[in-house]
C-alpha cells in the first residue's frame, strides 16, 4: 500500500522496456536514468518495489518537503502511458508535475534537452503518455542518441540495437549530466535546469 502526506509531489518516469533482452539498449535510457538516480541517493529511495497495480517498478522518496515518485513501467515502451495514469490517477499528479526522460533520436548522441510541453515528435513511449493522460503539459529529459549509423537502419530498430562500447561511454557522462540536471530542477526549477542544460 502507498500512502501520500505530502502537499508538493513529483513523479518522475524513465522509459522504457523491461526484461534483460532490453537492458542495454538505445531505448532504455530512460530505465538507466531513473536507476542512476536511485543508486545516487539510497538514502532518499528506501522503498522499491514492484506494483501490479501501477504496471510498474516505483521508489519513494522525499527531498526537503516535496515527494518524489521514481517509476519504470513494466508494459512496454509502446503502452507506457497506462502505467503513468495510473500512478498519476492514485497520487493525484498533475502533469505539470509529471516529468519523463527518454531517448531522443533527434538529438546528437551525448546532448541533454529539457522540453515542456511539447508533441511527441515521433516517440511512441510519450506519444502514449499524451494519448492516455490527455495532455502534453509535463517536463520531458531529452537524451540524444543519434548517431552517424542511425540513418542507416529504420528508427524502430535502431532504438532497438545494443549500445557499444565508444557509445557507452558518451551515455555514462550524459547520465552524469541528466542527473545533475534534475538535481537543478528539484531545487531550483525546470527554468533554471533548462538555462544551464540547454
Amino acid at each position: 500500500m502507498f500512502l501520500c502526506f505530502y502537499d508538493f509531489m513529483k513523479l518522475i518516469i524513465g522509459l522504457g522496456n523491461p526484461g534483460k533482452k532490453y537492458e542495454t539498449t538505445w531505448h532504455n535510457l530512460g530505465f538507466l536514468a531513473v536507476d542512476a538516480l536511485a543508486a545516487s541517493k539510497p538514502e532518499m529511495f528506501l522503498k522499491c518495489k514492484q506494483s501490479a497495480k501501477f504496471k510498474a517498478e516505483v521508489c519513494e522518496g522525499s527531498e526537503l518537503e516535496e515527494k518524489i515518485i521514481l517509476a519504470k513501467p513494466r508494459t512496454f515502451m509502446n503502452k507506457s502511458g497506462q502505467a503513468v495514469k495510473a500512478i498519476m490517477s492514485f497520487y493525484k499528479i498533475k502533469p505539470q508535475d509529471l516529468w519523463v526522460i527518454h531517448d531522443d533520436i533527434d538529438i546528437e548522441l551525448g546532448r541533454l534537452k529539457i522540453s515542456h510541453n511539447s508533441a511527441a515528435a515521433g516517440h511512441k513511449g510519450v506519444q502514449s503518455i499524451i494519448n492516455e493522460i490527455g495532455s502534453q503539459e509535463f517536463v520531458r529529459f531529452r537524451l540524444g542518441i543519434k548517431t552517424r549509423g542511425q540513418g542507416q537502419i529504420p528508427a524502430e530498430e535502431y532504438v532497438l540495437q545494443k549500445i557499444g562500447k565508444e557509445d557507452k561511454m558518451i551515455i555514462d557522462e550524459t547520465l552524469k549530466e541528466t542527473l545533475a540536471a534534475l538535481s537543478v530542477a528539484l531545487m531550483e526549477g525546470v527554468t533554471e535546469a533548462k538555462n544551464e542544460f540547454n
